[in-house]
């Protein structure tokens, strides 16, 4: 069920790409304008963090859930509806905006109940439950749009929002002690003063929050990239969008095995190493400003397989020393992480000219800078790192 909810905003996202062409046109605006359907569900994403981390925090994991997939649900049946690009924008805000309770509490869910090697081997089997969805959810999208028109996404994702709120009740527990003893205010900010007080918490913060800004920058135009520049149809870019799901199930796989035989570090190391063997490659490209289609999705496939093993590691890293402040430690690395992705999308939408070169920079750029990051580790986050595997949620 977590793997599921964290799937929510890739659902969101993969399966209304197809749509997008259609959508243009239908609703006679520019392909750009359309492409910030993505842009501003991260921003709304964004924006709901912090308060469902704080909330979660508060009141219990399951109450702040049940309200956040609540406003997720109504903001996707009012998009499944609506025939004015501004309301459809504002739709898909107010998606986001419910949709962050799902990523956040499912993290803290897993601080909870696991830390260390146990809590990254649940994280990995989360990427891969939750890898389902930009693995399937384009082809599906484009099947969707084909048979039944540009609406078609937008009210299965409004459906798969009613299912997922009806099936928390059957498969989740409550696994936080509610503490709202505290005023709100000074709650939220003693929460911000420990999580940056842990080097160790911020280091992992900034390898989490550069990536998403990359793979997010060419998911946003990725449709525009197949169909536009290479000449692919919407059913192939369905196929052709898979490939970089089936590299972050691979990712995530790949790490469930090997983190049961090599340290947090050592597989964050492997990650940046891969990251950045993509990333160099993508900046000849945009160099060159040509390249194959093969050659391009193979670095993007390698970018996305990297993502897999930093995310579930550094996440863990990044929450291992904060165990009573979950939710709200969650929240940070979701606003960030969620505004630099809503960043990387908006930016490759407007600076997208039809070129390889403009589709691609933007994730050259931030591989690039997460391999600085990492590099700078003894400068960052020298002390060892901190477990605390006896501070768990208990029955």
């Amino acid at each position: 069920m977590l793997g599921l909810l964290t799937a929510v905003a890739a659902l969101t996202v993969d399966l209304s790409l197809p749509a997008i062409p259609a959508m243009v046109d239908a609703l006679a605006t520019n392909l750009s304008r359309g492409q910030q359907i993505i842009g501003v569900f991260m921003f709304g994403m964004a924006l709901g963090q912090i308060p469902s981390g704080l909330a979660s925090d508060r009141f219990g994991r399951l109450p702040a859930l049940y309200f956040g997939m609540a406003v997720f649900v109504i903001g996707a049946t009012v998009a499944a509806l609506v025939s004015n690009m501004e309301l459809l924008l504002a739709a898909r805000f107010v998606q986001g905006i419910g949709a962050a309770s799902a990523i956040v509490i499912s993290r803290a869910v897993v601080r909870d109940i696991a830390t260390g090697k146990d809590a990254a081997r649940l994280m990995s089997l989360m990427t891969m439950i939750f890898t389902a969805a930009p693995v399937i959810a384009p082809s599906i999208g484009a099947l969707l749009v084909a048979q039944w028109g540009w609406r078609a996404p937008f009210i299965a994702i409004a459906i798969c929002g009613y299912a997922l709120f009806f099936g928390i009740r059957s498969n989740l527990v409550e696994t936080h002690k509610a503490n709202a003893d505290e005023h709100p205010i000074r709650q939220l900010t003693s929460s911000f003063r420990e999580f940056f007080s842990h080097r160790q918490s911020v280091f992992a913060l900034l390898l989490l929050v550069l990536p998403p800004a990359g793979y997010m920058s060419v998911i946003a135009v990725s449709a525009a990239l197949a169909v536009e520049i290479y000449g692919f149809s919407v059913t192939q870019f369905g196929l052709i969008f898979a490939c970089a799901g089936l590299s972050i199930l691979a990712g995530a796989a790949s790490n469930r095995w090997l983190v049961a035989r090599f340290e947090v570090m050592q597989l964050i190391g492997l990650g940046v190493l891969l990251m950045f063997a993509a990333s160099a490659q993508l900046l000849v490209i945009a160099w060159l400003d040509a390249a194959p289609f093969w050659w391009v999705w193979t670095c993007v496939c390698t970018f996305m397989f990297t993502i897999a093993i930093l995310v579930a590691n550094t996440t863990v890293l990044a929450l291992d020393p904060l165990p009573r402040i979950a939710g709200v430690a969650s929240s940070i690395i979701g606003t960030i992480q969620n505004a630099m992705a809503a960043t990387g999308a908006v930016i490759g939408a407007i600076i997208y000219n039809g070129s390889v070169r403009n589709a691609i920079v933007i994730m050259a750029v931030v591989g690039i800078a997460t391999t600085c990051v990492f590099l700078l580790r003894p400068w960052i986050a020298p002390d060892p790192i901190v477990h605390h595997p006896d501070e768990l949620a208990r029955d």
